[in-house]
């Protein structure tokens, strides 16, 4: 990390990965001259006759762990640990039951001089299996050695412990190349983070994929940092993805895309159909590119296009000299964005420029009560940073950043970060403001919030922002497909969602049973002047109906609830949540969510398998019945219209009530539908096995 003056002499870098797994660190020195030990332990519990062979590949000062096939015969729960000088860095996932685990994980720390373990999981004890090392110091510059290194363990009465094979390449690294999704810079650097292109992919289908069991496939892109997965398909043999995705692309970033393919079944782990590259600078600007790929054998094809276009808009200034403060650019830019130019360039929605001034009165992170903040601008997949300003808590950064808008209904989030040296920032707050809500040129100050983005942290952050763009290329493309967030997830089931989301269903269907119960008080005559009025409004609606209506009374509802809303008589309670609780009415509230989850689920459930076994004759009787109304409806429908059964069936319904004042309500549908079994039903009732006697 550089905070001024001329750039350092560039370090080397070592990466140790998985082959699902990325592990990078950068020296503070030249290359180390201790060499890099490897370690191989198995559970003794599962262990067999014969040797482990692990796969190793060093490129571009990267070992890369391609495999590590263990050869018994019972199963092992292999995990990872990484050493330095003794004290354990990082541990990794225990992959349970599986010879050829895959972690997909990744960490970094400074590199001098490197240990790494590979163990398995056992209850009792891990048992080392042999050790290896490479002397880094006589490697030469771009050059690849293949080595073959046998494992050795002077405690164990075996001779051959097994091998480890791998390739060695030491290459000069660049270390700006690296784009974390976080990357501290320097004054200096503040332009390096720029992107100057934008690499389109159209993941399209696969063909004559193999089809042989139950499970998902999916494909996974990634170019540097930048990570994405498509949605999973079930295993079928031409599966048809259609999706849409853009990669920024940095002038100094000379990595290839890579593209894998991958199929899980289950619960077990995930298998790789085949891996493949694509070298960026052999493509042309601005022309779309078909590749139908061959993955594995026997594992069908990949088929996408590639496009690499041009960006333009992203710039990095001092708030002085920002893009719209000179008034030749500002009107280019709202020349470019004007009505009268929607039909150029349809793609460009707008352009947004974010000026950061300050930030106040931020959580102290240091023992001196002082932090080292810097912020975060994202808007979409796009993301550009500030510079640290060091033992504050009230920094002045006074940056402006520009951004081409993709899309007007997107937001544009600012991070507010503490340096941490080597380690991961840490978090001080966040604010979001969606674009369709900025005033421009109107100076504001924001009080910042925790990372969810649902309770306040401390501090404010003052910013400037503006935003011009094309009303007519923002409508079409809200009606295209939104972009998908690179950064995949890790979903976790967490009983606070399930709560707000169960909260969040009861308030919308208790809306909509208030206005059933509205239309059925109607129909029970509560208010002689209101069922009077509606009585008349639906014969006429009835007998005048046109399909044009439906999206007339829609607009006429929105309209409705825009007057309301002036008037200040509109609901604006966004509440999520009931107020903080206590230990038992959390138990109880988790309960009845539970139970709201089950009765609903069940209801489903029944309601779709009665209607099947109406259609399998499951119960004759009632099939038969069913055919019976069917052919009724049908003859009713063929001969009178429509707008006069309606009319009929209203009639009955506002006059049933008039006519005898004690009937019960009922629902002929739903009351036939209860008569039929369920599946579980006709297990436990009507297939009972008879005793033969």
């Amino acid at each position: 990390m550089v905070t001024g003056g001329p750039p350092s002499p560039v370090p080397y870098s070592l990466l140790v990965e998985t082959l699902l797994s990325l592990t990078r660190w950068h020296s503070d020195d030249a290359i180390p001259t201790r060499p890099l030990s490897l370690y191989c332990l198995p559970n003794n519990q599962h262990r067999a006759k014969g040797s482990p062979v692990a796969y190793i590949l060093l490129l571009s000062r990267h070992v890369i762990l391609l495999t590590c096939p263990v050869l018994i015969l019972g199963t092992s729960d292999p995990y990872v640990k990484f050493k330095l000088e003794g004290k354990q860095l990082y541990k990794s996932k225990v992959v349970y039951k599986n010879l050829n685990p895959r972690w997909n994980e990744s960490f970094s720390h400074p590199l001098r001089d490197r240990d790494h373990i590979v163990y398995d999981k056992n209850r009792t004890a891990d048992e080392f299996m042999g050790s290896s090392t490479i002397s880094l110091k006589d490697l030469e510059l771009y050059k690849t050695y293949e080595m073959e290194l046998p494992l050795d363990d002077p405690k164990s009465k075996e001779d051959d412990m097994g091998v480890i094979v791998v390739d060695v390449c030491l290459m000069f690294r660049d270390a700006t190349i690296k784009r974390s999704p976080v990357i501290v810079v320097g004054l200096f650097e503040l332009n390096n983070q720029m992107w100057s292109g934008v690499l389109g992919i159209t993941l399209i289908e696969g063909q004559d994929l193999p089809q042989y069991g139950h499970g998902d496939v999916y494909v996974r892109f990634r170019l540097g940092e930048q990570k994405y997965k498509s949605k999973n398909l079930c295993i079928q043999a031409n599966p048809q993805w259609r999706e849409q995705l853009d990669f920024n692309h940095f002038e100094d970033n000379q990595e290839p895309l890579q593209v894998e393919v991958c199929s899980k079944r289950g619960r077990k782990s995930e298998e790789s159909w085949g891996i493949f590259e694509i070298d960026l600078l052999r493509l042309p600007l601005n022309e779309r590119q078909l590749y139908t790929h061959v993955l594995n054998p026997g594992k069908g094809r990949l088929v996408f296009l590639v496009t690499l276009r041009t960006c333009w808009g992203v710039t990095v200034s001092d708030t002085e000299t920002a893009l719209l403060e000179k008034p030749d650019e500002r009107d280019s830019i709202e020349e470019k964005f004007s009505l009268r130019n929607s039909y150029k360039c349809v793609g460009e929605v707008g352009f947004l420029q974010v000026k950061v001034i300050k930030a106040n009165d931020l959580p102290a992170t240091d023992l001196n009560g002082k932090s080292n903040p810097f912020c975060v601008i994202e808007l979409g997949n796009s993301k550009l940073q500030t510079h640290t300003v060091y033992k504050t808590v009230n920094p002045d950064w006074n940056k402006a950043f520009t951004f081409p808008i993709k899309d007007i209904n997107d937001v544009v989030e600012l991070s507010v970060l503490d340096e941490n040296g080597e380690k991961s920032p840490n978090f001080l707050g966040k604010v979001a403001i969606p674009l369709l809500t900025v005033s421009n040129g109107q100076q504001i100050s924001l009080f910042l919030k925790k990372e969810g983005l649902e309770s306040p942290s401390k501090g404010t952050i003052t910013v400037v922002l503006e935003v011009i763009y094309n009303k007519v290329r923002a409508g079409v493309k809200t009606f295209q497909p939104k972009e998908s967030k690179l950064t995949e997830e890790n979903l976790k089931f967490s009983k606070k969602v399930l709560a707000r989301n169960i909260y969040r269903v009861r308030k919308i269907s208790t809306a909509v049973l208030y206005t059933l119960q509205y239309i059925k008080s109607c129909f029970q005559w509560e208010s002689t002047q209101r069922s009077l009025i509606a009585f008349l409004i639906f014969l006429v609606t009835v007998w005048h109906w046109e399909l044009f209506m439906l999206p007339l009374f829609l607009l006429l509802l929105i309209g409705w609830n825009y007057f309301q809303l002036n008037a200040g008589k509109a609901n604006s309670n966004q509440d999520l949540e009931a107020g903080k609780k206590g230990l038992m009415d959390k138990i109880h509230m988790v309960q009845e969510v539970v139970l709201a989850v089950q009765n609903a689920l069940e209801e489903i459930a029944n309601i779709g398998e009665r209607v099947k076994n109406i259609f399998n004759w499951s119960v004759p009787f009632l099939t038969v019945l069913a055919c019976l109304v069917l052919f009724v409806s049908t003859a009713l429908l063929y001969f009178f219209p429509l707008r006069y059964i309606v009319l009929i069936w209203g009639v009955n319904k506002f006059t049933k009530k008039l006519r005898n004042p004690y009937t019960i309500d009922s629902n002929e549908i739903l009351d036939f539908l209860k008569r039929a079994p369920s599946d579980v039903q006709k297990v436990r009732v009507w297939k009972q096995k008879r005793h033969k006697g």
